[in-house]
């Protein structure tokens, strides 16, 4: 069984920056199928970011531009840096993962659902004052 540790969170203020992490135990990482969600009252749970194993990156379109997912498999950690923050980016942040033979390609943000991630973090929360 996996373990997912996110850590970053935090407040600011809008227009601020944070970054996430997500530390993934075992050795299996640069296998997976990465992703950040996040769950507010307002919209609930909703995909942010998206990361194959080899980097190749998809993104809410409502944080394109400003957030930027990223791996390092040899650390085996997940990150999310998130700039250009504002009030609607304020939910917990969940990273999730899933083995990417499991998916088949459907590593990608407008096709991978998060019912097919068996493995999650306890979330991080971050809240964006105006």
């Amino acid at each position: 069984q996996e373990q997912l540790v996110e850590s970053g969170g935090g407040s600011v203020q809008a227009g601020g920056s944070l970054t996430l992490s997500c530390a993934v135990s075992g050795n299996a990482f640069s296998g997976y199928c990465m992703g950040w969600f996040r769950n507010n009252l307002e919209k609930g749970r909703e995909g942010v970011a998206v990361i194959t194993g080899g980097g190749a990156a998809s993104y809410l379109d409502s944080v394109k531009g400003r957030f930027n997912i990223s791996r390092d498999n040899l650390k085996s950690t997940l990150y999310l840096e998130m700039n250009s923050l504002n009030p609607e980016d304020t939910a917990m942040y969940f990273c999730a993962a899933v083995s990417a033979i499991q998916i088949w390609g459907k590593c990608r943000i407008d096709l991978l659902d998060p019912n097919d991630l068996p493995y999650w973090g306890q979330g991080t929360q971050v809240t964006v004052s105006s």
